[in-house]
């Protein structure tokens, strides 16, 4: 008998939990898999919303300023263990009411105006609920991670009732994109020790990438200004 998508789903997720999480597994199977589709549909509106601006730009400006876009729904491994270390009870409830990161988008633009200029339309628009945003580019963290963090509600229509879900958007520059990827494979390599000194010359990575950044928006608002 050929098993559809929800069991071979609940199958998987078994597979990768501890016997605790299994029994609550079991029990709110359901409920979870609604939520988590839920997330998915904002996702989905939200990819949208910025794929409308990316066309708009293009036709307005002749520039597309989205590079790639990437979603991420956090797994229930995940969503347990921050739970736990927040010292919230693992429900269904406390998932929606407690975490604003389990739905992600990442929007990697071209140039740094790009980000705040989408960041700006995005949040414009009269749907959008701003709820939180950290601005990782003009205040990097410690290690030179930089990008703009925005959580937003966005509503989604189901048959009979519209649901107001939390979406983590970050918005950074490809070189931003590059430093975070290959800084988190360094970082967390198994069996590696990570020293001080890597997390220097790191950081000095960082700090030229974003060095990089600048050079090519002054050098974008130099071709525009000559083209106009």
């Amino acid at each position: 008998m050929v098993q559809n998508n929800d069991e071979l789903l609940k199958q998987k997720i078994l597979s990768v939990v501890d016997d605790i999480s299994v029994d609550w597994i079991k029990e709110k199977f359901n409920e979870f898999v609604r939520l988590m589709t839920y997330y998915r549909c904002a996702m989905m509106e939200i990819e949208t919303k910025f794929n409308v601006l990316n066309e708009e730009y293009s036709l307005a400006y002749d520039h597309n300023p989205i590079s790639s876009i990437k979603t991420r729904l956090k797994s229930f491994p995940s969503i347990s263990e921050k739970l736990s270390r927040k010292g919230i009870s693992n429900d269904i409830d406390s998932i929606e009411k407690n975490l604003n990161d389990v739905a992600g988008v990442r929007v990697i633009c071209s140039f740094l105006e790009d980000v705040y200029s989408l960041a700006d339309a995005l949040l414009k628009q009269d749907d959008i609920i701003l709820i939180e945003k950290k601005d990782y580019i003009k205040n990097p963290k410690p290690n030179g991670y930089r990008s703009l963090h925005i959580i937003v509600g966005i509503p989604i229509f189901l048959a009979h009732e519209k649901r107001v879900m939390k979406v983590e958007i970050q918005l950074r520059t490809i070189a931003m994109d590059f430093w975070a990827s290959l800084e988190h494979q360094l970082r967390y390599k198994k069996e590696t020790t990570f020293t001080a000194d890597m997390a220097k010359e790191l950081l000095n990575c960082a700090e030229l990438s974003a060095e990089l950044d600048n050079k090519m928006d002054s050098l974008r608002k130099a071709v525009l200004k000559d083209n106009s």
